[in-house]
C-alpha cells in the first residue's frame, strides 16, 4: 500500500506504473505530489538494483532534504531548471558522454505526456516519475563529469580524504545558484588540459555537422576517451610539471599557462612508462648511478663472465666508469673476483657508475618518490630527441635541455645556486644535489590528444591503450557512436 492508502503496481524497473488506478485514488484528498515522489523512491528501493534508477541512495538524500517536493516541474510542464537540465543532458556528447545513459528519451516522452489531457491523479503520477527520473539523470551526469564513467565509484584526485563527492549535495546547491548550468558544470576537473580538450570536442562536433564520417566520429571518440582519463587523473594544483607520454612532451604549467616545454624520451612498448603522480623534491648534478641489482646480475654479469672465459684483458667495469663494491660498501678490484663462480642468485656485490662521460643518468637527474624506481634525467644520445618515435627507454624518461627545467624548479634560488651549463658539468663531474624549498607536483599522463598553442593535436596510441578504453566506453560498434 502507498502512504495515502491506494494500491499501486510496482514494476521491475523501479518506477511506478501509469496504468489505470482505482477510483478511490482519484478523489483521495491526501494524494499529494510529495507522497507520489516518496512512493516512487520506495518502489525503486525494492526493485533489483534500483531498476532504471542508478542513484537510489543519492535520490533519497536529495528528496529527503527538500521534503520530497519536486525540483524540475511546475504542473504539467518542466520548470526553468528542468528545461535547463534536459538541455544539458541532451548535450552530453559535448562532454564525451552519451545522452541515452541519462534517460533522455524516457524523460522527453514523460514531458510530452504531461502536456496531454489526463485525470489529475495520472498527472501526479507522471509528474512524480518525471521529477525522480530527471533527478537520477542529473545526479549520474554530475558523477560521470567528476569521476568518469568507468571509475564512477572511485574518488577523484580533486576530492580530499574523507570528503567524497556527493552528487545530491552538488545538484541541490546548483539549483540555488544564479546560473544552474554553470554551477553544475563546475564539478568537472578544472585543470587546463581537461578544459581545453572539452572545448575542442565541442568545436570538433560542430565542424562535423554535414561532414560526418567514420574517421571524424573516431576522432570524437578519441577526444571523449581522453576526457575520461583526465577525470580519473585530474590535476588539483595550479602549478605543476606534466609529462604527456604519447606526445613525448614535458610542460611546466603555472596558473593555466605553459611557461616552458621540453621533448622527452619515454619507455619502449615492452617496458612502458607508467602514469602516476608525485613531487619533484630534488635534483643532482653529475649524479652517481647505483645500478639496480636486476641490471647488474642480468645484463652486466654476463659480460664479466664472457670476458673471464675468453681470458680477455679488457676491464669491462673500468672501461664503462663502473666501480664494484662488496656487501659492506667497500671497493673491490674486479680482477680479484672469480666471475665464473658468481651467479645471479649468488651476487654479493653492488655496482655504481661514477659521474662523468657515459654515465647512464647523464649530467643531471630529477628525483621523485614512486614505486617503479623511475627517474627523469638528460640523455646521452641527444640525436634521439629529433626522432619522431621516442619510446626508446626501459621505463625511465629522458629530458631535453634539463638545465632549463632545473632553473625553473629553483626559481629565484637558481641565481644563488649558480647552476653550471651542461658543458661545464661534463668538464667537472662532481656530484652536487639541490633540494627544492617547495616540492613541485609531477604528473605523468597518457593523452593521445591535446590542445597545444591553441591547436588540437592527435598523437599515436604508442602503448595501444586507446583501443581497450574505446571498447569499454563505446562497445564493439565504437566507430559508429558519438
Amino acid at each position: 500500500m502507498l502512504p495515502w492508502g491506494t494500491p499501486e503496481r510496482r514494476p521491475a524497473n523501479g518506477l511506478l506504473s501509469s496504468g489505470p488506478q482505482p477510483e478511490t485514488a482519484r478523489s483521495n484528498t491526501t494524494d499529494s505530489l510529495a507522497a507520489r515522489i516518496h512512493a516512487v523512491l520506495d518502489s525503486a528501493a525494492h526493485a533489483p538494483g534500483g531498476g532504471l534508477l542508478a542513484e537510489v541512495p543519492q535520490l533519497n538524500t536529495f528528496y529527503a532534504r527538500r521534503a520530497y517536493q519536486p525540483a524540475w516541474s511546475e504542473g504539467r510542464r518542466p520548470n526553468a531548471m528542468g528545461r535547463a537540465a534536459l538541455a544539458l543532458m541532451g548535450q552530453a556528447e559535448d562532454y564525451g558522454l552519451l545522452p541515452r545513459r541519462y534517460h533522455t528519451a524516457a524523460l522527453q516522452a514523460l514531458a510530452d505526456s504531461l502536456a496531454q489531457p489526463a485525470l489529475p491523479y495520472r498527472h501526479l503520477a507522471q509528474q512524480a516519475r518525471f521529477d525522480v527520473l530527471l533527478t537520477d539523470g542529473v545526479l549520474l551526469f554530475a558523477r560521470h563529469l567528476r569521476r568518469g564513467q568507468l571509475h564512477a565509484d572511485v574518488p577523484s584526485p580533486l576530492e580530499k580524504a574523507g570528503s567524497p563527492f556527493k552528487p545530491a549535495g552538488w545538484v541541490a546547491a546548483s539549483l540555488t545558484a544564479p546560473d544552474f548550468k554553470a554551477a553544475l558544470l563546475r564539478c568537472q576537473p578544472p585543470h587546463r588540459e581537461y578544459r581545453q580538450l572539452q572545448q575542442a570536442l565541442v568545436r570538433w562536433r560542430k565542424a562535423s555537422v554535414g561532414h560526418d564520417t567514420p574517421a571524424r566520429r573516431r576522432r570524437a571518440q578519441q577526444l571523449a576517451l581522453t576526457l575520461e582519463r583526465w577525470r580519473w587523473q585530474a590535476i588539483p594544483e595550479a602549478q605543476y610539471v606534466l609529462v604527456n607520454l604519447p606526445a613525448y612532451r614535458l610542460e611546466m604549467v603555472r596558473a593555466g599557462r605553459v611557461v616552458h616545454a621540453h621533448r622527452v624520451i619515454i619507455g619502449r612498448t615492452g617496458s612502458p612508462t607508467p602514469t602516476f603522480s608525485s613531487q619533484i623534491t630534488s635534483f643532482t648534478l653529475a649524479p652517481e648511478w647505483r645500478v639496480p641489482r636486476s641490471i647488474a646480475t642480468q645484463q652486466i654479469l654476463p659480460y664479466l663472465q664472457a670476458n673471464a672465459r675468453a681470458g680477455s684483458e679488457h676491464d669491462f667495469l673500468a672501461e664503462n666508469n663502473y666501480t664494484l663494491y662488496d656487501a659492506q660498501g667497500r671497493p673491490v678490484n674486479p680482477a680479484t673476483v672469480n666471475w665464473l663462480s658468481v651467479s645471479e642468485k649468488n651476487f654479493p656485490y653492488t655496482i655504481r657508475q661514477n659521474p662523468g662521460c657515459g654515465n647512464l643518468l647523464g649530467n643531471i637527474v630529477f628525483r621523485f618518490a614512486n614505486p617503479y624506481g623511475l627517474y627523469l634525467s638528460d640523455a646521452t644520445e641527444l640525436k634521439d630527441f629529433d626522432r619522431p618515435y621516442r619510446a626508446l627507454e626501459k621505463g625511465c624518461m629522458h629530458l631535453e635541455r634539463p638545465m632549463r627545467l632545473a632553473a625553473l624548479l629553483l626559481g629565484r634560488d637558481s641565481v644563488q645556486a649558480a647552476l653550471p651549463t651542461e658543458a661545464e658539468c661534463e668538464l667537472a663531474p662532481k656530484p652536487r644535489s639541490f633540494y627544492l624549498r617547495h616540492p613541485m607536483p609531477l604528473h605523468v599522463r597518457y593523452a593521445t590528444c591535446a590542445v597545444v598553442a591553441g591547436q588540437l593535436r592527435f598523437y599515436p596510441d604508442v602503448y595501444g591503450r586507446d583501443a581497450i578504453l574505446r571498447r569499454q566506453l563505446f562497445g564493439s560498434q565504437a566507430p559508429d557512436l558519438l
